[in-house]
């Protein structure tokens, strides 16, 4: 069977900050403070909840992630403004490298999957409005089974939609803590760093291999594969 690769969505391959525009006119020259602290509340509010056994969406995580950011930030935002944060969350961008890269995977013959901790529905917006969503044999959501990666059982509930073994998968992730949870989860897996700041939490715990964009995978996993 080819190689399977599972590729995170948000802040992989789709652009999170994008939305730093649109708080340009909300809150001007705080908005990438602003969205960092939303993202990073987002990814907390996942996590509290994986552990909890309390679930909610990724959705209403990202919505009170928001609400926090605006009190964090003292921005008294409107209702109205929030919603329409929100509605350029349902259609943020995709990095420059993504489709493309994307495309030569899958034209070396990758069977490829978007994975992600966002509802299927939404998945399918997003991927859709960036253009990529033809490029994937599927799309695979944590909210199947009502928690959040990285707890182990999301990377196995992605296998088995994929019909895949962790042996021939790959997790695909600008996120270190998915990459390692991938990782620990039995997957091989790729960290997309994009940038030059970006740090991997000191674990003990490497990826498989690290890149710069998508374009650098096919020919690293190639090679990794060819040498396994």
């Amino acid at each position: 069977m080819a190689t399977t690769l599972a590729f995170d969505v948000y802040g992989t391959l789709i652009d999170t900050h994008g939305v730093v525009s649109a708080l340009q006119t909300l809150v001007g020259a705080k908005a990438q403070a602003f969205s960092q602290t939303w993202r990073d509340k987002q990814l907390e509010y996942s996590f509290r909840r994986g552990l909890m056994q309390n679930y909610q969406t990724f959705a209403v995580c990202t919505k009170q992630a928001l609400d926090y950011t605006c009190a964090f930030h003292k921005e008294s935002l409107t209702d109205e403004q929030k919603a329409e944060l929100l509605g350029i969350y349902r259609v943020l961008p995709a990095f420059s490298d993504v489709k493309e890269g994307l495309t030569q995977l899958k034209g070396a013959g990758f069977r490829l999957y978007a994975f992600s901790n966002g509802k299927a529905d939404a998945l399918e917006m997003l991927l859709n409005n960036a253009g990529i969503r033809d490029l994937f044999l599927g799309v695979v959501s944590v909210d199947d089974i009502k928690t959040f990666k990285p707890s182990p059982g999301t990377y196995s509930h992605f296998l088995r939609q994929a019909g895949a073994t962790g042996g021939s998968a790959w997790l695909i992730s600008s996120n270190p803590f998915d990459v390692i949870g991938s990782i620990s989860a039995g997957m091989k897996s790729a960290w997309v760093k994009r940038s030059p700041e970006a740090i991997f939490d000191p674990w003990d715990i490497e990826p498989t291999i690290t890149v710069k964009s998508l374009f650098d995978l096919r020919d690293q996993i190639t090679k990794c594969e060819t040498a396994t």
